[in-house]
């Protein structure tokens, strides 16, 4: 779907925020549809759950900060992953109140094939950038992102 293109006046620094909202809503939604393709019921939500878990525990306050997600969302998402056997909750030996969630065998098995689900979503999205072009989109993208986060 082609959006059409703004007034002058629209396309301005004043329309920035609505383009990273525009592409991190195609990124997600292509995101989605690959996985549904590919035959795997998540959303994006839960990719990323299964993502950062793929390369470290994590406790669910973590987990839903990274999803953008409140601490409730967050274990109902966790809850449904459990329940299909994609991960498991243990206690921090560090601290018996506190939980880490893990990935289970299950869950490091369909990583591996939603794994490349993501490489697809990414490569439709940088198709036609060169390495170069590739490279300087992703470092100006944090700069954006650090220059909105640093404390002043």
């Amino acid at each position: 779907m082609n959006t059409p293109t703004p007034p002058d006046a629209a396309r301005s620094g004043s329309a920035l925020g609505l383009l990273f909202r525009q592409t991190r809503d195609a990124m997600w939604a292509r995101m989605e549809k690959e996985l549904a393709a590919a035959g795997h019921d998540l959303n994006f939500s839960q990719f990323i759950t299964l993502k950062y878990l793929a390369t470290s525990s994590a406790g669910v306050t973590d987990l839903a900060r990274l999803a953008y997600l409140n601490p409730g969302a967050m274990t109902r998402l966790l809850d449904k992953l459990e329940a299909r056997g994609l991960l498991e909750r243990r206690t921090d030996p560090n601290d018996r109140r506190a939980l880490n969630i893990h990935l289970t065998p299950a869950g490091k098995a369909i990583w591996s094939d939603i794994e490349q689900c993501g490489q697809r979503v990414r490569e439709c999205a940088l198709h036609g950038m060169d390495e170069a072009t590739r490279i300087q989109l992703t470092r100006l993208l944090e700069q954006v992102r650090d220059n909105l986060t640093s404390s002043e």
